[in-house]
């Protein structure tokens, strides 16, 4: 599951070298780290994190030095069924008390498009750390046009949405396996701003 909107730098390679800070970082407000998996063959079910920090690094001129770097808080986590939020931060999944940070931190960056990358990273869930790879794509960049309005908005800005699927069991989350699905599917949108 991850945090992940990171992958974002990645897509920005794809970008014309211009007038970009070299840092950007989320806005909370306007970030989403969603999981989905699947519920007994029956319908898939979601849940969000709420609590992510970190950002990006970019250099327009040194596109393979892009870095990402971010933190998810585990116990963030919300399917809007209480009992099941508590389940998920018990021992049989995040462990939360044990394991309190979900994190990201990226490898590599290849270039699939004008506006699209691939970001590799390493991803560190519970005390096992293992490489991802998240579909990136750039959806607007430049002047926020809510900036007109408020001034935390003015500024360079990025948005973006990273995808990948993941097994839980291989950071050792495989409690009703196969009752609830393996494979969870993870899905990053965010708005950055350049600091």
């Amino acid at each position: 599951m991850i945090r992940i909107a990171f992958a974002f730098a990645a897509a920005l390679a794809a970008l014309p070298a211009a007038s970009f800070a070299d840092d950007f970082a989320f806005d909370p407000a306007h970030t989403e780290v969603m999981v989905f998996w699947n519920h007994a063959g029956f319908s898939e079910q979601s849940a969000k994190f709420h609590s992510v920090s970190g950002g990006v690094a970019f250099t327009p001129d040194a596109i393979g030095a892009t870095t990402a770097d971010v933190t998810i808080a585990a116990d963030s986590i919300d399917t809007g069924v209480g009992a099941l939020d508590t389940h998920l931060k018990s021992a049989d999944f995040f462990d939360v008390a044990t394991y309190p940070q979900i994190r990201f931190v990226s490898t590599g960056v290849e270039v699939t498009g004008e506006k699209t990358a691939k970001l590799t990273g390493d991803l560190t869930l519970r005390g096992v750390t293992k490489p991802v790879t998240l579909d990136v794509t750039v959806v607007n960049y430049g002047a926020h046009p809510v900036g007109a309005f408020i001034e935390f908005y003015q500024g360079q800005w990025l948005g973006a949405r990273a995808e990948t699927v993941i097994r839980r069991s291989d950071w050792g989350m495989d409690a009703f396996i196969p009752v609830a699905s393996d494979e969870i599917r993870v899905v990053i949108s965010t708005e950055m701003k350049a600091q």
